[in-house]
């Protein structure tokens, strides 16, 4: 399935960066002035890794992998939930919580499969409220470090940047003598500056921000899931488990209509 690119992602980088530039311009400055191939080597380089020094490799392949979903919009949504638990609610109602054991493999979430599985083998509702959080939990706790990644690397950079800008004025020191290398290098040397700081609050910092509001929704939507699951397990009436359900998603986002929204008792 392909997932639609979050615009306000690729908004916010457009606004940020061309704002920046923009700036840069308008001041007589050029584009080429803060393109250091040095300076980003120290920065990027030396942030990396201190993140590794900080977190396992494992962690931070899957903080790097993780960082294409800030790109995408989430290819599953909280009307998409309501409307597979309002349908099998309904089956239920109809043929038994048994007949749910076929629809299993239709339903396109994990978290929800296994609620509703878990709900089928006929366990108790409090069993599986029990099982669930327990992953619920565990599952919140993975996403927020890798959160914490990128949160940490943007406390890095900025010091490395000024790390990189001592390195750099320390060359500059070497050529005194000719007053138009010093105020060049002076100039590069601060590049590393802008790196260290643009990188931590225009990537790094926003990335973990997105990240965790990212984890905050798939959790509330395994709450919906959980809840669904428990509800069926309880009989309950399908058009009131969709209401209950819908009573999750936010304002602006649209609730369930369609098949759910024809469901009849």
């Amino acid at each position: 399935m392909r997932w639609p690119v979050d615009r306000s992602t690729i908004i916010g980088i457009i606004v940020a960066i061309g704002g920046i530039l923009l700036g840069l311009l308008l001041e007589g400055g050029k584009i080429a002035q803060i393109l250091q191939p040095t300076a980003a080597l120290i920065v990027f380089g030396g942030t990396l890794g201190a993140v590794l020094v900080q977190y396992p490799l494992p962690v931070v392949i899957t903080a790097m992998r993780r960082l294409r979903s800030v790109f995408l919009e989430p290819e599953l949504c909280p009307s998409t939930i309501v409307e597979q638990l309002t349908s099998l609610a309904l089956r239920a109602r109809r043929e038994g919580i048994i007949a749910l054991d076929e629809e299993l493999t239709n339903v396109s979430d994990d978290f929800t499969r296994k609620a509703v599985m878990l709900a089928v083998d006929g366990s108790e509702p409090s069993e599986l409220r029990s099982i669930m959080h327990f992953e619920m939990q565990a599952r919140e706790e993975r996403d927020e470090e890798i959160a914490r990644v990128y949160e940490s690397a943007g406390g890095f950079s900025p010091t490395i940047g000024i790390i990189g800008a001592v390195l750099g004025l320390i060359q500059v020191m070497q050529h005194l003598d000719n007053i138009d290398e010093v105020g060049r290098g002076i100039a590069v040397a601060f590049v590393a500056t802008i790196y260290g700081v643009g990188a931590a609050n225009l990537v790094f910092l926003p990335v973990a921000g997105k990240l965790r509001a990212r984890a905050r929704n798939e959790q509330i939507m395994r709450e919906m899931a959980l809840e669904g699951a428990v509800s069926i397990l309880e009989g309950m009436n399908p058009r009131i488990l969709e209401t209950k359900l819908n009573g999750y998603i936010v304002p602006s986002q649209p609730k369930t209509h369609g098949k759910s929204a024809k469901v009849h008792a």
